[in-house]
């Protein structure tokens, strides 16, 4: 009896053992299909990347006369108005207040300052573009800088299904106007509610109402006459 449980147990841990290795092994084409996936992927990102810095690059070397920057994050800029003043730029828990305008390398206007209006952005706590919320840290009050994004800074493999194409480069222009801690923002906020403020129930009741005038009936020349 103890032999035949024996065997019986021996047979269901090969059959267990047998479907995990069988298991394993069906997962493995999938991995490796993923890694070529994403192997090739990465590519294409450099292909790309490196095409539209080849862009960029020669439509600086035709401005000979103007002064770009590199960042380090991978777009270039430069200054229409420089602030040599101040030194303090806007930081994460700030409030940023800016105005900007959209083209493509050839200097075609896709959205301008009118159709975007100015902007309030909450720096790090907003999405926005990638390159625009990593060019406005490096920005100064009252500054007016052009931003070269390559694609993967701006609206990358998909636009933004309006007038932005696939995969395109843009020219973006931001004016700084101003920016102050989130609280200072909050408080003015709060201070122009109450200015601004409908008034009260009890300031409606102070209100003094005017009297009703109750104008007599006239006397006609023939009510005298009955009279």
């Amino acid at each position: 009896m103890k032999a035949i449980q024996f065997i019986v147990t021996s047979y269901f841990l090969c059959f267990v053992f047998t479907g995990c290795i069988q298991h394993q092994e069906a997962r493995r084409p999938i991995s490796s299909a993923s890694g070529v996936f994403m192997k090739k992927s990465v590519e294409r990102n450099k292909k790309l990347n490196a095409s539209d810095e080849d862009l960029i690059k020669a439509l600086m070397k035709k401005n000979p006369n103007i002064s770009y920057f590199a960042s380090s994050k991978g777009y270039w800029y430069s200054y229409e108005t420089k602030n040599n003043v101040d030194t303090i730029t806007p930081k994460k828990g700030d409030v940023a207040f800016f105005n900007y305008e959209l083209k493509d390398l050839e200097g075609a206007t896709i959205y301008s300052e009118v159709e975007l209006r100015p902007q309030v952005y909450r720096v790090d706590k907003q999405e926005i573009m990638t390159g625009m919320r990593d060019g406005i840290k490096l920005m100064r009050k009252n500054e007016r800088v052009n931003f070269f994004f390559p694609s993967h800074m701006a609206y990358g493999y998909h636009g933004d299904n309006k007038k932005i194409g696939v995969n395109q480069p843009l020219i973006c222009t931001i004016t700084l106007t101003d920016f102050k801690p989130e609280a200072v923002y909050k408080k003015e906020l709060e201070q122009n509610s109450q200015l601004n403020k409908t008034p009260t129930q009890d300031s409606i009741n102070s209100i003094k109402k005017p009297k009703k005038i109750v104008s007599k009936p006239k006397t006609t020349t023939q009510d005298t006459l009955e009279k």
